[in-house]
């Protein structure tokens, strides 16, 4: 699916991606990809998770919402679990629907439904419901990512199944201790091994010096360490933890071949320029992390350089290409996907520069981050509408 849409965007790897074995094509299509009853109740559930997760980031941020109708209730709840939302509700959701769609299995599908209805359950303040769907939806695609290994047994793949391993050990720690922040490191790494595993699919056909995969692994083998390490010394493992962040953003700078997608042209330029600047912020993400294990008050700066500067990033950079794959829709890209990135660098200088000392301009970072991320969901739609106009008048055009 990845390889797919890479191809769309005009990347160096057309052309020269290892097609896979005969008997694969067989398998992958004993089912239909996607449930018609549950692929648009997975939809709300991810839109949920979303506005829901940016609801208690602003709480926590102390931006002062309006009082709209009575969910003062559902308000706080969000901001408690905003997190959870945020990565295994909203995140969770999205890359296991992702991953249903690749493998074509009706059953992959449990996992994406269980983590959605695991973050409803949190808003609704039924945590140990939540606690135990969002486990239950790990295993889901825990399995969902064995039988991935199954079928392409390669270094990325492999990399994919100890992302999934790595969200199953941080809902297990939230489900022995919801209120416990020990589960939070197991939860972004997760996320980072499973870009990491993305970037290194995409990367495999390059020329690397001797030892550079080792290397990779060995820093996610650190960063996994340092999550373990949390449970029983905060200091050593966030230490370490911060660390593996630092080291992995030079990595991805010096082996990634967005540095020189970045001078082409197109859609392929603007997702390199997209992970560059992700993997800045990741640097920043490291070395704020570290601080924080150290007693400096950076960790707003270290959680959300990380959650917002890396992981957005990433999602802005891939989701022209992986979104219509998914969705079946067609998107015209032009110039215009550059405001919301943008946007998202300025507002989170305000919020982690200038707020570092002062709430309120945290507070109006916050806000700002949102404001990003909805004119990128405007832009999407605008890009979307935009190639049914011209098409349209080309097909009229064409009669």
């Amino acid at each position: 699916l990845v390889h797919r849409a890479h191809e769309r965007a005009g990347s160096p790897l057309h052309g020269m991606v290892t097609p896979p074995p005969p008997s694969a094509p067989m398998r992958t299509r004993v089912a239909p990809a996607r449930p018609r009853t549950l692929a648009p109740l997975v939809l709300i559930l991810v839109a949920l998770a979303l506005v829901s997760g940016i609801t208690g980031g602003l709480v926590r941020a102390g931006v002062p919402l309006p009082s709209l109708f009575p969910l003062s209730g559902w308000a706080g709840h969000a901001a408690v679990a905003h997190a959870g939302l945020m990565i295994c509700g909203f995140m969770g959701t999205v890359i296991g629907v992702e991953r249903a769609v690749a493998v074509k299995l009706r059953a992959a599908w449990l996992a994406p439904l269980a983590s959605g209805v695991g973050a409803l359950c949190l808003l609704v303040n039924k945590t140990d419901v939540g606690a135990v769907l969002w486990l239950a939806a790990a295993v889901f695609f825990t399995a969902v990512n064995v039988v991935v290994v199954h079928r392409q047994r390669a270094a990325h793949t492999l990399l994919l199944l100890g992302g999934a391993l790595a969200w199953l050990i941080g809902c297990v720690l939230f489900l022995r201790r919801p209120g416990d922040a020990a589960s939070l490191p197991w939860w972004f790494a997760f996320l980072v091994m499973t870009i990491a595993a993305e970037r290194l699919e995409m990367t495999r056909l390059m020329r690397r010096r001797p030892g550079a995969n080792a290397s990779l692994w060995l820093l996610l083998g650190l960063m996994a360490l340092g999550a373990a390490l949390t449970s029983f010394s905060v200091r050593v493992g966030g230490v370490l933890y911060g660390l593996s962040l630092l080291l992995l953003a030079l990595w991805l700078g010096v082996f990634d071949i967005a540095r020189r997608t970045v001078f082409a042209h197109g859609l392929a330029r603007y997702m390199a320029v997209c992970l560059l600047g992700g993997y800045a912020w990741l640097a920043v993400a490291g070395w704020a992390w570290t601080g924080t294990t150290l007693g400096l008050p950076l960790r707003d700066m270290a959680l959300h350089a990380l959650g917002l500067g890396f992981i957005v990033s990433m999602m802005l950079g891939h989701a022209p290409v992986i979104l219509p794959a998914i969705a079946r829709i067609k998107i015209e890209f032009g110039k215009f996907f550059y405001l919301p990135l943008v946007a998202l660098h300025l507002s989170l200088i305000v919020r982690l520069v200038w707020g570092l000392d002062d709430p309120h301009w945290r507070a109006t970072g916050a806000l700002l981050n949102t404001g990003a991320m909805a004119l990128f969901a405007a832009t999407m739609l605008g890009g979307a509408l935009l190639w049914r106009v011209r098409h349209a008048r080309a097909g009229n055009d064409g009669e």
